[in-house]
C-alpha cells in the first residue's frame, strides 16, 4: 500500500438505509490518479515485489487472508452500513469467500510459469510469463469486497503493482482492506486506493499513459467508454465485466416449489442488484399459472428491512438515483401492461428500500424485459416449446450468465450449449467459487476473472530463443 495521503477535497458517503451522510471520504482527481501511477511505477520498476520470490510473494497474500477473517465481522459491518446488504449475507457468505479467493491466488502464486516449446532447428525455445506492469482497477457498488478479490488478488499473485478505484457510493472497505494489506507486510507503493468519481478519477486511470492495463466492473454503458479511453491513450489491454439480462428457463418437468424459490434467489438476491441477476424468468405454458402464484406469495413473505437485523432477506438500494431509477422502470412495467403481482412502490418513508415487485404476462418488446433494472423486479415470460425458448433468452445484447431448471439431463445439454452466456448454471443459480471463471459473451464483457483464467489478464507471455550450437559467425 503507498502512504495516506491528505487530499484537497472530500465527498459524502451514504448510509442507504436512511439517506444520512456517515462519512466523509477524500475524493481523488486526475492529479491524485497521477501521484498514484507514479507510485505504483515506482514500486514496480524498483521496488521488491516483481523481484520477490513467488513463495513470499503467497505469504503475504495469505496473512492478509488470515487479517481478513480476524477482522471479519468489522468489514461485514463496514459493507453493510456503506451498501445496505444484509449483515448476514455479508457475514456468512460474502467475508468467507473474499478470504478463500485470496488464500486460491497465493496457491497460484509459486506456479506461474513458462513453457519449453518444440521447434524446427536446432534451438532452445522457452516462454517466460511476466507481470504485465501497473494495473489499473475500477470496482463497482454492488459487491465491493469481492469485485475488490476478483481483481486484486490474481494482479498481485502476478507480481503486479495496482491503482484501484473503488466506487463513489462505496469507498469505505477498500481504504480498510488496503490497511489490512499494509498490516500484511505488502511494500509500500503496491496497492494504491484512489476513492473518487468515474468521469474523473476513472477516466484519469483508464486513459493514463503509465497504466499497462485496465480492469473494470460496471454497466456496459461506461465500459464502452472505458474501452476508447484505454486505445486512444496506449492501446493497453482491458478486462471487462459488464451487464446482463440473464434468462431462466423453468421447464415444464420442474418440481415448481423449488423452481420458485430458485427463481426468488436468483433475481431478489442482493436486492436485485447483480449483474447476472435472473431477471427474465422464462416459465413453460404448463407449469406457468402455478408457478406464477407461488412465485408471487414467495414474494410477499420476502423480509425487507434493516439489513442489519437478523432474518432480514432485503436491504435498501445502494442510492437514491438507483432508488429512482427502479421506481421508473416499475412504472414502465405498468405502463406496457404487463400484469403487476405484487409489490410496485415504496416501502417506508425513509432510506431506499423498494418492495418486492413480480410482473406476470411480461413480452420480450417491454422495457422490464429488455433492461438491465437492478433491482428486486422478477419479470415471469410464457414460453412453448425448447427453440424458441432459446431464441428469445438469446435475443439480447447481453451474454452474461443463464440458469436451467429440469429433471432431463438431455434438455439441461441442450439448453447449456445453446445459450449465448459466459456462465450456464443448471438446477442452481448464483453458484461462485475461487476456481470458477465469470464473464460474459456479447456486450457482457471482455475476458475472464477468476480461476486460471484471470492470472492470463496480468501476465506478458515472452518467447526465448536460443541457438543449441554456436552460429558460425560467431
Amino acid at each position: 500500500m503507498g502512504n495516506s495521503l491528505t487530499l484537497r477535497k472530500k465527498f459524502p458517503t451514504y448510509d442507504p438505509r436512511t439517506g444520512e451522510v456517515i462519512a466523509h471520504v477524500a475524493e481523488g482527481d486526475a492529479e491524485d490518479i497521477n501521484r498514484a501511477v507514479a507510485a505504483a511505477r515506482k514500486a514496480f520498476d524498483e521496488g521488491p515485489w516483481p523481484k520477490m520470490g513467488a513463495y513470499e510473494r503467497s505469504r503475504i497474500l495469505l496473512r492478509f487472508a488470515d487479517l481478513v477473517e480476524k477482522n471479519s465481522e468489522e468489514l461485514a459491518a463496514l459493507e453493510t452500513w456503506n451498501n445496505g446488504k444484509p449483515y448476514e449475507q455479508a457475514l456468512t457468505a460474502e467475508l468467507p469467500m473474499l478470504a478463500r479467493l485470496f488464500h486460491y491466488y497465493a496457491g497460484w502464486a509459486d506456479k506461474i510459469h513458462g513453457l519449453t516449446v518444440p521447434a524446427d532447428g536446432p534451438y532452445h525455445v522457452q516462454t517466460l510469463h511476466e507481470p504485465i506492469g501497473v494495473a489499473g482497477q475500477i470496482i463497482p457498488w454492488n459487491f465491493p469486497l469481492l469485485m475488490f478479490a476478483w481483481k486484486v488478488g490474481p494482479a498481485l499473485a502476478c507480481g503486479n503493482t495496482i491503482v484501484l478505484k473503488s466506487a463513489e457510493q462505496t469507498p469505505l472497505t477498500a481504504l480498510y482492506v488496503a490497511k489490512l494489506f499494509q498490516e500484511a507486510g505488502l511494500p509500500p507503493g503496491v496497492l494504491n486506493v484512489v476513492s473518487g468519481d468515474g468521469p474523473t478519477a476513472g477516466a484519469a486511470l483508464a486513459s493514463h499513459m503509465d497504466v499497462d492495463k485496465v480492469a473494470f466492473t460496471g454497466s456496459t454503458d461506461t465500459g464502452k467508454i472505458i474501452l476508447e479511453l484505454a486505445a486512444r491513450s496506449n492501446l493497453k489491454p482491458v478486462t471487462l465485466e459488464l451487464g446482463g439480462k440473464s434468462p431462466f428457463i423453468i421447464c415444464e418437468d420442474a418440481d415448481i416449489d423449488h423452481a420458485v424459490e430458485l427463481a426468488h434467489f436468483a433475481l431478489f438476491f442482493n436486492q436485485g442488484q447483480c449483474c447476472c441477476a435472473g431477471s427474465r424468468t422464462f416459465v413453460h405454458e404448463r407449469v406457468y399459472d402455478e408457478f406464477i402464484e407461488k412465485a408471487k406469495a414467495r414474494a410477499v413473505k420476502r423480509v425487507v428491512g434493516d439489513p442489519f437485523k437478523k432474518g432480514v432477506e432485503q436491504g435498501p438500494q445502494i442510492d437514491n438515483e438507483q432508488f429512482e431509477k427502479v421506481l421508473r422502470y416499475i412504472r414502465a412495467g405498468i405502463d406496457s401492461d404487463a400484469t403487476l403481482e405484487c409489490g410496485g412502490g415504496r416501502l417506508g418513508s425513509k432510506g431506499y428500500f423498494i418492495q418486492p415487485t413480480v410482473f406476470s404476462n411480461v413480452k420480450d418488446d417491454m422495457l422490464i424485459a429488455k433492461d438491465e433494472i437492478f433491482g428486486p423486479v422478477q419479470s415471469i415470460l410464457k414460453f412453448k416449446e425448447l427453440d424458441e425458448v432459446v431464441r428469445r433468452a438469446n435475443a439480447t445484447r447481453y451474454g452474461l450468465a443463464a440458469g436451467v431448471f429440469t429433471k432431463n439431463i438431455d434438455t439441461a445439454d441442450y439448453l447449456t450449449r445453446a445459450l449465448r452466456a459466459g456462465t450456464v448454471w443448471v438446477n442452481c443459480f448464483d453458484v461462485f467459487d475461487a476456481a470458477i471463471p465469470f464473464g460474459g459473451y456479447k456486450m457482457s464483457g471482455i475476458g475472464r476473472e477468476k480461476g486460471i483464467y484471470s492470472l492470463h489478464n496480468y501476465l506478458q507471455v515472452k518467447a526465448v530463443v536460443t541457438p543449441l550450437k554456436n552460429p558460425a559467425w560467431l
